[in-house]
């Protein structure tokens, strides 16, 4: 047997400083007995700073692609999987250059600009909410007399609802877009070549898919309902229950909207984690990434013979058997806990009590103490998340609203500490 043959599988995984995600890819990769090259994105000019074997700008992909290229080179790679939005597109890029199992390039980046995903939507007949693409140094007035109420404005890259704003009237149009517009700037996006996207309000409850691709055909890993409304102003995502509580062919008719809005984009392989409304039309497709789950949320997960979502994309990026598709255990839930208001987070109360509320399998607070928070729209992030197992979704959904009834978050106002 060759050295080449009898290496371990070398796996590249593209990581966020501040992903959550990092731990579950690491402990996949090592029960796989997998060795894993970390590549961290930084601004360029601090990759020094960084001990890992590549720190690159993932926004500047013609910079970093070489160094990945070069990389690869002396030590060659298996499989390269982007855990966050941002890593996607330097991902497929990396894997097109090295002759790598991949997305075509154009349906990456068609996930990740919403007004691009938005028009091969409408192309191909996918259900999806009817939009118009504004230059943001549009006269907002002006636009505002335009559209139609109730309205979304989104940003058309950013990510976890940041920016994402609901507007009744003409009056509300204008305030939402000059706030939209402050967050893109204060981001660093050019003014004169950024657009935004306006799009209809659809009505009804919202879910999300989890699946994986294969060849095109899409396996559906998990569905799971978010019984909170997300009516707006802003749409911060709390509970996630699976499995779903809707019908049967509510769901296969999700699944088909999903696998039809990854064909209209071009997406043929890896995860894809969408975001529906449905109600009695139907289901609507409001995106669709080429990535999996964010957050903490894939912890409550199984699949198989004890297997975790990571392990079944690992699997899948390095052509390893997957025993099984299927989700095994109890009901599940979590709950991204809210962040109420910006400030200052001083401390939390009430975490003993919350845990120990029948059904709660854990609570890990991600804010750090002492530091800043930012609640929707400007804000991205949450205060921790909530895990919950039981008999069936809504025992699950009751344990999540009762043990965050329990924590009490002392957040002061930035001035007030100073």
């Amino acid at each position: 047997m060759s050295n080449i043959e009898a290496r371990r599988k070398r796996l590249l995984l593209l990581l966020s400083p501040n992903t959550y995600r990092a731990g579950a890819f690491l402990e996949a990769a090592a029960h796989l007995d997998v060795e894993v090259v970390k590549c961290i994105d930084v601004p360029a000019g601090l990759d020094e700073w960084w001990d890992v074997p590549l720190a690159v700008d993932f926004t500047d992909v013609d910079a970093a692609l070489p160094r990945i290229v070069a990389y690869a080179a002396a030590h060659p790679v298996d499989a390269i999987v982007a855990v966050d939005d941002s890593a996607t597109i330097l991902a497929t890029r990396a894997a097109a250059a090295l002759g790598l199992p991949h997305n075509p390039i154009a349906a990456a980046e068609a996930a990740r600009d919403k007004g691009s995903m938005r028009a091969l939507f409408a192309e191909h007949g996918v259900s999806s909410p009817v939009f118009r693409r504004f230059p943001l140094m549009s006269d907002l007035h002006e636009i505002a007399e335009q559209v139609g109420y109730p309205c979304v404005v989104k940003p058309l890259r950013l990510s976890g609802s940041r920016g994402v704003i609901r507007a009744d009237t003409p009056a509300d149009f204008a305030v939402a877009f000059a706030r939209l517009k402050r967050i893109l700037l204060s981001d660093g996006y050019p003014p004169e070549t950024t657009d935004i996207l306006v799009e209809d309000f659809i009505p009804g409850g919202e879910v999300a898919l989890e699946g994986l691709l294969t060849d095109g055909a899409l396996h559906v890993l998990a569905l799971f309902d978010k019984p909170d409304p997300l009516d707006g102003p802003f749409f911060e995502e709390t509970i996630y229950v699976t499995p779903s509580r809707l019908s049967h062919a509510t769901q296969q008719a999700i699944a088909d909207c999903a696998a039809r809005a990854a064909a209209a984009i071009g997406l043929r392989d890896g995860p894809v984690h969408a975001e529906l409304r449905v109600n009695a039309r139907g289901p609507w497709m409001l995106e669709i990434a080429g990535r999996s789950i964010g957050g903490l949320c894939s912890t409550i997960l199984e699949f198989g013979s004890g297997m975790c979502l990571e392990e079944i994309i690992l699997r899948h990026a390095l052509n390893f058997a997957i025993p099984s598709f299927d989700r095994t255990g109890q009901a599940a839930g979590v709950m991204m806990i809210p962040i109420p208001k910006s400030g200052l987070l001083k401390a939390v109360h009430g975490e003993d009590e919350a845990r120990a509320v029948p059904h709660i399998e854990g609570i890990e607070i991600s804010a750090k103490l002492n530091n800043p928070i930012l609640a929707l729209p400007e804000g991205s992030s949450y205060l921790g998340f909530i895990f919950a197992r039981a008999a069936d979704p809504a025992t699950a959904e009751a344990a999540l609203r009762s043990a965050h009834a329990k924590l009490r978050f002392d957040i002061r106002p930035m001035l007030a500490v100073l």
